[in-house]
């Protein structure tokens, strides 16, 4: 054994009274896990090959059961526990696994990534000796289901594709599921495309395709759960990747009050408990990182070094193409392709189930990637074309390169190797710098802009993958800040025609609004920056207002609603009355009015609700939109659906609007993943909520809701809000809580303070960790 360093051994010293002391085979040094009173882990370690062998052991401490689940979901393993009705999940999440070169793999994230993972596995799997040692730390979730951990292999953390955000495939099958009901036409009313296109139908589709058809793709990329019944994947979960964003920012320090840069994010993601994200302070000889990743990863993907702060949202490449192949009538086991019939690559595993028994599933392959459907009736079948199945596109694993990075150069060489999923990463440091880095794999499509399927006959092809120091950045803009909401940002001066990186974009009413708030004159510190994230003014709103104002009632219940509206500010607040009015009306009645008006109902049928700056500029000017007698028709929609809203509200919440609240009807609710398979008092053990929530998938607070009762499904779990330099004024969020225990302080600790909308201190210093730590771990090499 080495000798402990000298620094290492003054740090054991510091507090030992109070500590846990815990042998762990494979830790070559002492090292020492401090956790603060916000449930944060802070690691220390006397090199880098233990820090990430700590990693590993406290991710697995902290949420043993999440990653064992998420695990068994990616690589294919429920039904090892869980049963014969899981093995067609596991088949369709096997089809999404990388199966390519794992040497390539592995270069792809830059120098060291094999080594790091395999000592962040050695130390989940030493924390699963511990447990199997020690019966009494096994987590709940393997207790009640009668089963025990999996041990990890490096390769399970990169080979797994389907955890992470996709791009584009469902936008692809739902245009050409209009285009066949309705016509193409149509569709620009379901989605506005950006910069300005008009796409066709590529020759030789057909783009009536069946409605199941990408069921396996849903089922392979649906979160992990337990179900008493399992069936189809969730369609609500289906919802909420699709309102899925983010918001970043980051201040120059000439508008900083603080005289240095801030940096903001607070990426949007589906609910649940455990959270996705967990927060964790890295600190070893030549690497002191803090920040927000995913327990089942190493390093960090949010936060900073030390030197430099960082923080991501979607940036919206198109990584997603659906082929679909006229199958050999003769031999189904073969599809057309430049003019030849070519055999599918098939595979056969078995699906290992309960009591040593197996199932064997056929997987089935085209050269552009995995058959998510069949039709032989009509002798075609679909599979998937996606960037990440390339080398490097292990969602999110990348960031263990770029959080090393010490310079805007360093950190913009790591996203020009970024893979998946496509980022806007905004940039800080402590020489004063901030910018903006987009990265992703970005295929190149010759002849065709990605936006439906095509025919898998050779005709559509890649011409490879955009070189990523091509995407767009900024270094020190002059306004003095930048900021992202998954809006389409791409420069003027980028040449999109050429590399159609994708058009496809969320809302930018987010992006509007933080703008208006950050591009005011005068300096903004920490405090605004929360006030920011938290913000609850809609801009479709404040538009829709607008439009009220100008607008004469047609019955009592519409004369009511435009009384209450008038008086309205356009903040979502959970106790307005006026918002509760407006996100009913908006959400389930003024939508359809609108696209029936437009598409008749056959057409209005076609599709969800419609694109809302679409929406919104036809009502603000009605002539582009609704023909001859413009404003009477526009009017007519407005009215008859506001009248209708206002029925359905004194319905739900009685006669008298001074009773009326938006959290009364949109509330946060955070779902264990097992909850749905136990009874009713564990369930209550394990879910957190409901709480009731203001705010709109429009406002910079953000919050997707489902329309059919209003559950928050979606939103900034983790907020971070960096000083950089000032590294121990940095404030963070992050529900329910740190830990995956629903036994542990530290499970539900941070929800209602989350839902208030306040921070804990993200502390980086020594001497400011240990005046906040409430327990101390200390490791120590196990003898030989």
């Amino acid at each position: 054994m080495r000798p402990v360093l000298p620094w290492l051994a003054l740090l054991l010293a510091i507090g030992s009274a109070h500590a846990e002391s815990v042998e762990v085979a494979g830790l070559e040094q002492p090292a020492r896990i401090q956790v603060d009173k916000w449930g944060v882990p802070h690691i220390y370690a006397a090199d880098r090959n233990d820090l990430f062998f700590v990693q590993g052991f406290n991710a697995a401490r902290d949420r043993l059961a999440q990653i064992d689940l998420w695990r068994r979901r990616g690589l294919g393993r429920m039904s090892s526990v869980f049963g014969q009705s899981y093995v067609e999940q596991d088949r369709a999440a096997r089809l999404f696994l990388y199966r390519g070169d794992m040497d390539a793999e592995w270069k792809a994230y830059g120098s060291g990534a094999r080594e790091i993972t395999e000592r962040f596995v050695a130390g989940i799997n030493a924390y699963i000796d511990l447990v199997e040692r020690k019966p009494e730390l096994l987590p709940f979730e393997f207790r009640q289901f009668s089963y025990k951990p999996e041990k990890w292999a490096a390769e399970d953390v990169v080979r797994i594709r389907s955890h992470g955000l996709t791009r584009n495939l469902l936008q692809e099958f739902e245009r050409a599921h209009v285009a066949c009901h309705a016509g193409l036409e149509a569709d620009q009313v379901r989605a506005r495309l950006a910069p300005a296109w008009v796409t066709r139908i590529p020759e030789g589709l057909d783009p009536c395709l069946p409605d199941s058809a990408l069921d396996v793709f849903h089922l392979a990329t649906a979160p992990a759960r337990v179900l008493r019944k399992p069936g189809k994947a969730d369609v609500a979960a289906a919802d909420a990747q699709r309102m899925e964003g983010s918001n970043n920012w980051v201040i120059a320090p000439a508008r900083s009050t603080t005289g240095r840069p801030i940096l903001a994010n607070d990426p949007h993601r589906s609910y649940a408990a455990p959270s996705l994200r967990y927060i964790v302070h890295l600190s070893a000889p030549g690497l002191d990182a803090i920040g927000a990743g995913e327990p089942a990863l190493p390093g960090i993907s949010i936060g900073h070094n030390g030197r430099i702060a960082f923080g991501l949202t979607i940036f919206s490449i198109d990584q997603e193409d659906l082929y679909v192949y006229q199958t050999n009538p003769d031999n189904p086991r073969q599809y057309r392709y430049q003019g030849k019939w070519e055999d599918f690559r098939v595979v056969k595993e078995n699906v290992p189930l309960p009591g040593g028994r197996s199932a064997q599933v056929e997987l089935r392959f085209t050269r552009h990637g995995p058959v998510v459907f069949e039709e032989p009736s009509k002798r075609r079948a679909l599979a998937v074309r996606s960037a990440w199945s390339e080398p490097g596109t292990a969602p999110y694993f990348g960031s263990i390169d770029y959080m090393q990075a010490q310079t805007m150069a360093q950190f913009r060489e790591s996203m020009a190797r970024w893979g998946a999923p496509a980022e806007n990463q905004v940039y800080a440091d402590t020489e004063g710098n901030i910018g903006w880095v987009a990265g992703g794999m970005a295929p190149q499509r010759p002849n065709w802009d990605g936006l439906l399927p095509v025919p898998g006959d050779g005709r559509y092809e890649w011409r490879g993958l955009l070189d990523g120091h091509k995407l767009p950045s900024m270094f020190n803009p002059k306004q003095g800040w930048f900021a992202s909401a998954n809006e389409m940002n791409l420069p003027a001066s980028f040449p999109y025609k050429e590399y159609k990186l994708g058009f496809e974009w969320a809302d930018p009413s987010r992006a509007r609004r933080i703008a208006e708030v950050l591009g005011k004159p005068g300096k903004v510190g920490i405090e605004d920056m929360q006030r920011l994230q938290n913000d609850l003014v809609s801009i479709p709103a404040r538009r829709l207002l607008a439009v009220l104002k100008t607008l004469k009632p047609n019955d009592a219940n519409a004369q009511s609603a435009l009384r209450l509206l008038g008086s309205w500010n356009a903040e979502s607040r959970q106790d307005s009355a006026a918002a509760a009015l407006f996100e009913l009306w908006w959400s389930r009645h003024l939508g359809e009015a609108f696209k029936t008006a437009l598409l008749g109902k056959a057409g209005a049928n076609t599709m969800g609700a419609p694109d809302t700056g679409v929406l919104l500029e036809a009502l603000e000017r009605p002539a582009s939109r609704f023909g001859m007698n413009a404003n009477a028709r526009r009017d007519r929609v407005v009215l008859d659906s506001l009248s209708t809203a206002w029925a359905e509200m004194v319905r739900l919440q009685g006669s008298d609007p001074a009773r009326w609240a938006w959290g009364r009807m949109q509330f946060s609710y955070f779902m264990h993943p097992m909850s749905q398979a136990v009874d009713a008092a564990t369930r209550a053990k394990l879910d957190v909520g409901p709480l009731p929530r203001g705010g709109s998938q429009y406002t910079v607070n953000q919050s997707g809701y489902h329309p059919a009762n209003f559950w928050q499904i979606n939103g900034a779990s983790f907020r971070v809000v960096i000083d950089v330099g000032g590294w121990d004024n940095s404030r963070a969020m992050n529900t329910p809580g740190q830990s995956g225990d629903p036994a542990s302080p530290h499970y539900r600790d941070l929800a209602q303070d989350w839902a208030k909308g306040a921070y804990f201190p993200l502390l980086y210093t020594r001497k400011a960790v240990d005046a906040a730590t409430e327990r101390t771990i200390e490791l120590v090499p196990a003898r030989r």
